[in-house]
């Protein structure tokens, strides 16, 4: 039997899933000095609402209310082998700024020699008319901390008196269960596999005890980290759980984490970029070889409107 991986060139010979980097990563600045200085209409954003590292940058986007400054255009959830594509679907648009057909036409206009997958999350400059960053955790980042003449500053998802933590747990959250998720999904041996699906799981029970004593991650008010989390909580059920085998648990199992995702769902803007038919096609009708069939299930029932009772913990 051969065994077909999902992206043969992030996968070792052990079956191991190991994640390509982010091939652009300038910045954008208030004071200028990088070279791109933050500005109003002058950034846009290239998305699919079925990825959650993009779905990190629409909620900072949304909650720092940059949706006038910062441009977006969502793709097709439907990614074939020439990647994410601009068409005219439900959800989705073509492209309005350049009127590309593909997204990795951005990745070419930058660097023409560019040979890698073509990833979403990208910020794309409209003056030099070139990306500035693919990169899921410096975007989300810059919209924190280097926009605030534009939009939200009162909102600091970033404080100065928890960034050490927020960076080890978003060290943690990525390796064990962000991309923890996609290492169980993409595994190509049983043991890579068992791997990266018992280390989900030995972090949401982590994140679940952490969560019966307070109300988000670091006290009375969401912050980075908890996006980080959310966009993978928000699809665990819907996918995670059966489409990549991570199937100890679901997150309705446990007591604190699935009042926690309800929680930060019931957030004002936040339900708007959950988009559960984009996140189900994608997976299943573009995951052939662990879903050949290309059936896209019906379900699960979920009613992220319920009371999710944490307020006691604020």
């Amino acid at each position: 039997m051969t065994v077909k991986a999902q992206f043969p060139d992030e996968q070792t010979e052990t079956g191991v899933f190991v994640r390509q980097g982010d091939a652009f990563r300038d910045w954008v600045s208030a004071n200028g000095r990088s070279g791109y200085p933050a500005a109003s209409g002058r950034y846009h954003l290239y998305v699919s609402l079925a990825c959650p590292w993009a779905h990190r940058t629409i909620i900072v986007r949304r909650l720092k209310k940059l949706e006038d400054v910062i441009g977006m255009t969502v793709v097709d959830p439907i990614r074939d082998e020439r990647g994410w594509a601009f068409r005219d679907v439900p959800g989705a648009q073509h492209d309005p700024l350049n009127g590309f057909t593909l997204l990795s036409e951005a990745y070419l206009a930058t660097d023409k020699s560019y040979f890698g997958r073509v990833t979403v999350p990208v910020l794309w400059d409209r003056q030099t008319r070139r990306i500035v960053s693919n990169s899921d955790d410096d975007i989300m980042r810059m919209f924190e901390t280097e926009f605030d003449d534009f939009g939200h500053a009162g909102l600091d998802l970033y404080p100065r008196e928890h960034r050490g933590e927020i960076d080890a747990l978003n060290e943690r959250i990525y390796e064990t269960v962000n991309n923890g998720v996609y290492r169980a999904g993409f595994a190509t041996t049983q043991e890579a596999y068992e791997v990266a699906a018992y280390g989900v799981f030995e972090t949401l029970d982590a994140l679940d005890e952490r969560l019966s004593q307070r109300r988000y991650l670091f006290g009375a008010q969401p912050l980075e980290t908890d996006w980080r989390l959310f966009v993978t909580l928000v699809r665990f059920d819907a996918v995670y759980h059966g489409h990549f085998k991570c199937n100890i648990r679901r997150i309705v199992d446990y007591p604190n984490l699935s009042g926690y995702v309800r929680d930060l769902y019931q957030i004002d803007g936040v339900a708007a970029t959950v988009n559960f038919d984009h996140i189900k096609r994608h997976y299943y009708a573009t995951h052939d070889d662990i879903n050949p069939t290309r059936i896209v299930p019906i379900g699960p029932l979920q009613d992220l409107l319920a009371p999710h009772g944490r307020e006691r913990l604020a």
